[in-house]
């Protein structure tokens, strides 16, 4: 018999064992009881063997449409049909500016006073993405904005930034199919814009009457009044959203890159229903269903509503719609070459001796002040005897006046009364000398754009040189081609000479804009064509269809 030494390994091997087996079997009796009891107490307690008598529940039934409409309702039925969701496309182009900010982006240092983000600049027309000029690099940018029908013939009104520098435009009425590569909308044509209001009129074909909106006055709305916007906010067609007027005749001060401030031409009207991007170019309507302003921008920290949005006026949008349609296609304004200050100290009329009238800061050379011989520091205090209250007043009177006619000035200098008879002039053309840019093409954007957005394509006037080597002086002459353009694709290149489009001679530039502007989507477009290198040679012909 082994004896429990420490010099009998064999004996404490055993003894080990024998206790771990030990004290395996007393687990194992543990767990087994604990699953039974476990077991035990689900059957006797679990759902599994348990059934409810349901028998007195009573289903429940949906109810008849109830009408408990506030009036919202009832004017988004009638306004919504003529509201309209607005795609835009432009080919990609190679960007100029260096460090431009895409959204989302945190401005670098320095640069927080971006409350109004993108103000006139594509925020409402861009929500997906992209730079500020919807440059993307090697892919193109599709634009979301609004828009809403004011003739059944197919005109529709939107933003100028939700369609500027689009090559392509798509128009989606909301009985228009949803999704598919085929159902992007219906080509649109740019009739004309305004960019001092920010304000486009484009238009597509319909073999029917379209659904209309009704425009109101917006001099009746009030503070405090009810209004809905409608929109496609995000890309969600059919949105409304109600809220009140805010305040009316609201400035909002953006300048343009040569110093001057687009706010004269924009008197905004401030409501707190709810604007996104997306929501651009949509109608702001009140209570009576009718139109009374076209959602515009909004001010925000957050890149979405805040409550704090702007609408332009209808009573102007009538004005610049009126002009667009015209024959020109544009709003020509008058201006008589001064420059002021918009607000004053109440001590600087003490001092200067007047109560009402504004004092010039700047005369244009080649204006119609300068001419008669007004000057800096007069008071202009009076049009054709009556007098004005402050610098609106001024712009208001003579921006609506013909160029070409004249204007009885009163105003002050060194305290004593003088009166001037001043010419009329265009405002453009004022503008441009102030800037210092004699560029005529500024003078009408919309018909030198023309042949970008559609053809892909700028030109000019024959040089000379050229003229007298190639022996052709009537014309304009390619000077730059756009990558993947249609003029691109047809091969039409830079230096070629443009004597001829779909039969229709090309002379000038203003013939060029003339035919240009005229050519909508599917047209076919053939141009005869000349190239400088060959002196006395013979037509070619170019063409394709436009897309």
């Amino acid at each position: 018999m082994d004896t429990p030494t420490s010099t009998n390994p064999s004996w404490l091997e055993r003894l080990r064992t024998h206790r771990l087996s030990t004290t395996f079997a007393l687990l194992a009796t543990l767990s087994a009881g604990i699953l039974a009891g476990s077991i035990l107490t689900r059957g006797v307690s679990g759902k599994e063997q348990t059934r409810v008598d349901t028998s007195d529940a009573k289903p429940l039934v949906v109810p008849a449409a109830a009408s408990l409409s506030n009036g919202f309702s009832q004017i988004a039925k009638q306004v919504g049909p003529a509201v309209v969701n607005i795609n835009t496309e432009s080919l990609p182009k190679q960007s100029t500016t260096k460090g431009r900010r895409r959204p989302g982006q945190r401005p670098p240092s320095g640069d927080d006073q971006g409350d109004m983000q993108d103000f006139f600049n594509r925020f409402f027309g861009n929500p997906g993405g992209g730079d500020d000029d919807g440059q993307f690099g090697p892919s193109e940018r599709r634009a979301l904005g609004s828009g809403f029908i004011v003739d059944s013939r197919g005109y529709i009104i939107t933003n100028n930034h939700v369609v500027d520098k689009a090559d392509k435009i798509y128009v989606k009425l909301s009985t228009d199919p949803d999704g598919g590569p085929d159902t992007e909308g219906r080509p649109a044509t740019v009739i004309g814009t305004d960019k001092d209001t920010d304000i486009a009129v484009i238009k597509i074909d319909t073999d029917k009457p379209l659904p209309s909106v009704k425009l109101g006055n917006s001099d009746g709305a009030q503070v405090g009044d009810w209004v809905l916007a409608v929109g496609s906010p995000f890309g969600l067609s059919q949105t409304v959203s109600a809220g009140i007027v805010s305040a009316k005749n609201r400035s909002i001060d953006e300048p343009t890159p040569s110093g001057v401030s687009q706010s004269q031409f924009q008197k905004f009207i401030q409501t707190d229903a709810a604007i996104n991007p997306g929501n651009s170019g949509g109608p702001l309507v009140d209570m009576a269903g009718q139109v009374i302003g076209m959602n515009t921008a909004i001010y925000t920290q957050s890149m979405g509503s805040q409550g704090v949005g702007f609408a332009m006026p209808s009573n102007i949008i009538v004005n610049v719609y009126n002009s667009l349609i015209g024959p020109e296609h544009k709003v020509v304004r008058g201006s008589i070459g001064i420059s002021f200050q918009s607000s004053l100290s109440s001590a600087v009329g003490r001092m200067y001796g007047f109560k009402n009238g504004v004092i010039v800061s700047t005369v244009t050379p080649t204006g119609g002040a300068a001419k008669a011989g007004i000057q800096p520091g007069d008071v202009i205090v009076s049009i054709d005897g009556r007098e004005i209250k402050d610098g609106d007043d001024l712009v208001n009177d003579i921006s609506a006046r013909k160029v070409g006619t004249t204007v009885k000035l009163g105003y002050l200098r060194d305290g004593k009364q003088n009166t001037a008879n001043v010419a009329i002039g265009d405002r453009n053309k004022t503008y441009a000398d102030l800037a210092g840019n004699n560029d005529d093409d500024d003078n009408s954007p919309q018909e030198s754009d023309a042949g970008q957005s559609k053809l892909g394509i700028t030109v000019s006037a024959i040089p000379p040189t050229v003229a007298q080597k190639t022996g052709i002086s009537k014309g304009v002459i390619v000077t730059n081609v756009r990558p993947g353009s249609f003029a691109d694709e047809i091969n039409l290149v830079k230096g070629t000479i443009i004597t001829e489009i779909n039969k229709k001679p090309v002379t000038d530039e203003a013939s060029y804009r003339a035919i240009v502007t005229a050519l909508k989507s599917k047209d076919d477009v053939v141009f005869v064509v000349h190239s400088p290198l060959q002196k006395g040679g013979g037509n070619s012909y170019v063409g394709g269809t436009l897309p």
